[in-house]
């Protein structure tokens, strides 16, 4: 029992002592990123073919604001301005409703931030969303629910679930009927810039003429598949995976709204409604390539392999869904926050921060990102003095990230332990992360409470994470310890260490667990 002891407090420094190596690197290498990115003479290179072009003309500026893109950052952003004053102008690719399979689930934290805005009207019955109120965790034929902990809140707080299109139209229809948004569908192709700062976009309006339109602040917005991202940032893109979608109707789901998480093989596979008769499966296929549709792979894939992973319940509408043939996929990726600060402009939502959508956690981060924002901007009546402004709003780089690290590390390393493994420490740790959820009280309240965005403390999330670990342990120590098993418990800490630090490292230690040593936090509205 006392070498026991000994071993595993040398496992706990060690893992101490790693975080604060971690520390030192990480704070280093980003200094060196930023340094690596900037240009010789100091100016961010551009996104598209070609070099940045610089203002050719004067134009009296009628616009405060221009956003690219009106997904669900975009839009819920263009309205948030609108509504503080500022003049918007919004260019979007494409104004006809969306139609995605992801992007359908929306956490209560994300919820309140939707209230904090005034668009909470934009997720209710007029598009048919559903409350989700938790979710139900299946492995092996055993189940358990997590509920949200939604007992300090009104009623209507809960998760919400919907068609991600009539979400963003709902938006765009709210932002568009204020005077001071102007909503252009068109492609932008370029920054335009002067100087070392952004003056504006050029682009393509719906009729095929290239437009120019200025504004002191740009705010780049337009998704996952961004052109503009390399200008404003050094991004890092991984593809994990990818989603196979399909829609489920006229059946009911075992646990009613709750999302349902099927820790399958050889990855997780997603129910949750998006209607009052309909309910969307995602089947997680890891890798960037799935079977081929039209050959009919991919529907002997989803009868062979998934559908016996299927519960019950839902088992014959899969295969009815199956049969009808409408199957999409889409790859998920996963990006941590880099940015270039650059004088007049800045990147919002997917263009500038991804996860694993196994969470739903991508519009929470958003909207959260949104509501901070608006009240950094808000003191400020003038957005001219672009080197300044841009000082200023670095600021935001750090204040984001008690949400936003928390959420995006938590997707990452759910998203590793719920994947099966042929590592038998990999498998322990899938075995501990499920009974450790299924012990209820805190071991089910906290990680929930992290997954929901009520509570977003990467502390809290760190800690959580390694008691599963020390779970996992403590089972393989049962009923007595062998060496095989000693040594299998040691290895599950290290997996566990594996999955978890590099994603923290990716996210920046100091800015995740020590903000305040972040001579930003402090940054104080500009004085005009």
């Amino acid at each position: 029992m006392v070498s026991y002891e000994y071993i595993l407090g040398g496992v706990l420094a060690s893992l101490l002592g790693s975080v604060f190596f971690m520390i030192i690197t990480s704070t280093f290498s980003a200094k060196k990123k930023v340094e690596d990115f900037k240009s010789d003479n100091g100016f961010v290179r551009m996104a598209q073919n070609g070099v940045f072009r610089p203002e050719m003309e004067e134009e009296e500026k009628s616009t405060d604001v221009v956003i690219v893109g009106a997904g669900v950052a975009g839009a819920a952003l263009a309205y948030t301005l609108a509504k503080e004053g500022r003049r918007v102008h919004v260019i979007e690719r494409d104004l006809s409703e969306p139609d995605r399979i992801v992007g359908e689930l929306l956490q209560p934290g994300g919820y309140l931030k939707l209230i904090e805005l005034g668009l909470e009207d934009c997720a209710n019955e007029s598009i048919d969303a559903q409350k989700v109120f938790g979710y139900a965790l299946y492995k092996d034929g055993k189940d358990t629910k997590l509920s949200y902990p939604l007992e300090q809140y009104s009623s209507d707080v809960a998760g919400r679930s919907f068609h991600n299109g009539r979400f963003i139209q709902r938006m765009r229809e709210k932002a568009a009927i204020l005077s001071n948004v102007k909503l252009e569908q068109g492609s932008v192709t370029t920054l335009i810039e002067e100087k070392g700062i952004v003056k504006g976009v050029i682009y393509k309006n719906k009729a095929g003429e290239e437009m120019r339109t200025y504004a002191p602040l740009t705010i780049v917005c337009d998704g996952c598949f961004s052109n503009l991202r390399k200008s404003l940032s050094a991004p890092k893109v991984e593809s994990p995976s990818c989603f196979v979608g399909l829609v489920l109707e006229n059946c009911d789901l075992p646990h009613a709204n709750h999302g349902h998480v099927i820790l399958g093989d050889p990855s997780p596979i997603l129910f949750y409604p998006i209607s009052s008769t309909e309910i969307r499966c995602l089947v997680d296929v890891p890798g960037t390539k799935v079977p081929s549709v039209a050959s009919g792979e991919m529907a002997n894939y989803l009868k062979t392999v998934v559908a016996p992973q299927v519960p019950p319940q839902l088992y014959n509408a899969f295969m009815v869904a199956v049969e009808k043939g409408n199957i999409r996929s889409m790859q998920n990726k996963s990006m941590a926050a880099n940015p270039v600060p650059t004088p007049g402009a800045i990147l919002l939502g997917d263009s500038f921060n991804m996860r694993h959508p196994l969470t739903g956690g991508g519009m929470t981060v958003a909207l959260s990102d949104i509501v901070l924002l608006r009240d950094l901007l808000r003191p400020l009546r003038d957005l001219n003095d672009a080197p300044t402004l841009c000082n200023y709003l670095e600021s935001f780089y750090t204040l984001r990230k008690p949400v936003s690290s928390t959420i995006n590390t938590l997707a990452g390393a759910l998203y590793k332990v719920f994947c099966a493994s042929p590592d038998p420490a990999r498998q322990e740790m899938r075995e501990a992360c499920f009974g450790y959820l299924s012990l209820g009280g805190i071991c089910s309240y906290g990680p929930i409470s992290l997954l929901s965005g009520l509570n977003p403390r990467p502390l809290h999330l760190f800690l959580h994470f390694f008691a599963v670990a020390i779970y996992g342990v403590g089972r393989l120590m049962l009923p007595f310890p062998s060496p095989q098993r000693m040594w299998l418990g040691f290895r599950l800490i290290l997996s566990a260490s594996g999955i978890i630090f590099p994603i923290i490292k990716g996210e920046g230690v100091r800015q995740m667990f020590f903000p305040a040593t972040v001579p930003a936090y402090y940054r104080s509205p500009p004085v005009h």
